[in-house]
């Protein structure tokens, strides 16, 4: 059985107006499969992310990023104490354990999965799995201080000059609690929403998929029906693109740069058949962070 890392992503899932349609948008770009009777996507069989109707019309169309807890009414009480709210108090759902929705001092909106019978991901960090996320937000400073006392996430500021980025670039990546901060432990990262942005653009979580070519997963989704929001661009740790799919979930894609470089994690992280999984990526895709959306 697998067991993540408290405070660590387990499990995104997108709740979709067309249902159908998004399960052959997705099964055709990432190769994915579906247990209908689970709503859930598998990768050669495992499990790989949440496909669901959605029932509430008035609710946006996007990908949420859950965030593992062994006790979700706790961490409920830790987010209020912090300055964010709760979206959504734990609800219990069967064999997926009990699920919340919190939103952080900048409006993003996370999941919280206390696990049941069903563990989340049984595959990260391959072509058609989850690889990254990111936190886009107006209000760094509050929004450091929320996850760091909420989940205890360590985080390291990337430097500007080692990013080919100008000075005042702002960038925090974010290790797990008893881990060292780093690259090598990073399993997401926290972006600021400049005035470069649309002013209506809210504080939102961005999911990473991988991917094996960016520019081909691209051409997928135009033909598939979905927009190239931020075009592919090539950075230290990969080719990445942002995306919508044809029903306007916002998402991105990330290309390792060789295979030498692979977004594999080392196989006592990655197993999630062993004690923990803290769902490592070893290196932060910080590329298009300063420069606003082509299309939003």
């Amino acid at each position: 059985m697998a067991v993540y890392t408290e405070g660590t992503p387990c499990w995104v899932d997108a709740q979709l107006p067309d249902l159908e349609a998004g399960k052959r948008f997705y099964g055709e770009l990432f190769g994915w499969t579906f247990d209908d009777d689970r709503d859930e996507a598998l990768l050669d069989g495992r499990r790989v992310a949440g496909l669901l109707p959605k029932r509430d019309g008035r609710m946006p169309t996007t990908w949420t990023v859950y965030l593992a807890t062994t006790d979700a009414g706790t961490v409920a009480a830790r987010v209020k104490a912090a300055g964010g709210q709760m979206v959504m108090e734990p609800y219990p759902v069967g064999p997926f354990g009990v699920l919340a929705l919190a939103a952080d001092p900048g409006g993003a909106v996370i999941g919280l999965r206390q696990s049941g019978d069903d563990d989340g991901f049984e595959v990260v960090n391959e072509p058609g799995s989850f690889c990254w996320m990111e936190v886009y937000t107006r209000r760094p400073g509050p929004v450091d201080t929320f996850y760091a006392s909420v989940f205890g996430w360590l985080g390291r500021q990337a430097d500007p000059a080692e990013e080919g980025k100008e000075p005042g670039f702002d960038y925090r990546v974010w290790s797990p609690p008893g881990s060292r901060a780093g690259d090598d432990s990073a399993f997401g990262g926290r972006a600021v929403i400049t005035d470069a942005f649309p002013a209506e653009m809210p504080g939102h979580v961005l999911v990473y998929f991988a991917v094996r070519d960016c520019d081909e997963a691209c051409a997928t989704t135009v033909r598939l029906g979905g927009r190239v929001a931020e075009p592919p661009a090539d950075t230290p740790y990969g080719r990445i693109a942002v995306l919508h799919d044809n029903q306007g979930a916002r998402f991105a894609v990330l290309a390792e740069p060789t295979p030498a470089d692979s977004l594999a994690v080392p196989r006592e992280s990655a197993a999630l058949s062993t004690d923990t999984a803290p769902l490592a990526a070893p290196a932060p895709p910080t590329s298009t962070l300063s420069e606003p959306p082509a299309d939003t």
